[in-house]
C-alpha cells in the first residue's frame, strides 16, 4: 500500500514528541493525526478506516499496552507499534501478546519507524501475507540447533548471558557466539525484531 492509502495515528502525552513524530512522517508522505491520551484515541478509534497506530509505552493515566488491550476488548482492529525509552525484552514481549506489531526502542533513526509503518501496513491487507511471514519465520528458526534454539528462548524471555551460561552449563563467551548466529539466521536487526518473530510464530513458553 502507498503511505497515501492510510493514515498514521501518533497517542503521545507529550506535546514535542508528537509534533517531532508528526513532522517526519508528514515530509515523508504520510497522512498523520496525533492524540494527546489513549482516552481520546479510543473515543475516536471506532471510525478508523486503514489506520495505524503508534503509541507511546508509558504515559498517564493509559500505557500504550493497556491501550492496544483496550482496543482489543473493543474489537477495534489497528495494526500498532509501540515505542519506547525505557523497553527491555520483557516488555517488548507483553507488547507483542498485547497484539503489538511491533515494539520499537528510543532513540531510533526515522528509517526504523518507517520500516516499521510498512511491516504494519501489511496488516492492512485482506490476504496471505500474514501467512507467508510466519511460514518464512518458521523456516528460519528450522535452521538452528538445538542449542541455538535454546538460547533463543533464553533471550526472548529477557535473560542475560550470565543466566542462560548458568542455566545451560556453559560459558558466557559460547552464550555469545550463539547468541550472535541466531541473530544471523534469524535475520533480527534487533532483540525487539527477534521478539517479534518469536511470538509471531508462539514460540514460547513466555
Amino acid at each position: 500500500m502507498k503511505p497515501t492509502d492510510y493514515t498514521i495515528h501518533i497517542v503521545d502525552d507529550e506535546e514535542p514528541a508528537r509534533k517531532s513524530f508528526a513532522f517526519m512522517l508528514t515530509m515523508n508522505g504520510y497522512a498523520v493525526k496525533v492524540h494527546q491520551s489513549g482516552a481520546l484515541f479510543l473515543s475516536f478509534a471506532p471510525g478508523i478506516h486503514n489506520g495505524i497506530l503508534v503509541t507511546d509505552l508509558r504515559m498517564p493515566e493509559m500505557s500504550g499496552i493497556d491501550l492496544i488491550r483496550q482496543l482489543s476488548v473493543k474489537k477495534i482492529s489497528i495494526p500498532s507499534i509501540v515505542i519506547s525509552g525505557h523497553g527491555d525484552v520483557p516488555v517488548a514481549v507483553e507488547a507483542m501478546k498485547a497484539g503489538a506489531v511491533d515494539f520499537i526502542e528510543k532513540p531510533c533513526e526515522d528509517a526504523v519507524i518507517i520500516e516499521a509503518i510498512e511491516r504494519a501496513s501489511d496488516h492492512l491487507h485482506v490476504n496471505g501475507a500474514n501467512v507467508d511471514e510466519s511460514l518464512a519465520i518458521q523456516a528460519r528458526i528450522e535452521t538452528l540447533s538445538e542449542r541455538e534454539r535454546q538460547v533463543l528462548l533464553a533471550v526472548v524471555v529477557g535473560l542475560p548471558n550470565k543466566s542462560i551460561a548458568h542455566d545451560l552449563n556453559i560459558s558466557r563467551r559460547t552464550v555469545e557466539v550463539h547468541r550472535a548466529r541466531v541473530m544471523s539466521k534469524m535475520r533480527a536487526k534487533s532483540i525487539p525484531h527477534l521478539v517479534r518473530m518469536a511470538v509471531a510464530v508462539e514460540m514460547g513458553p513466555f
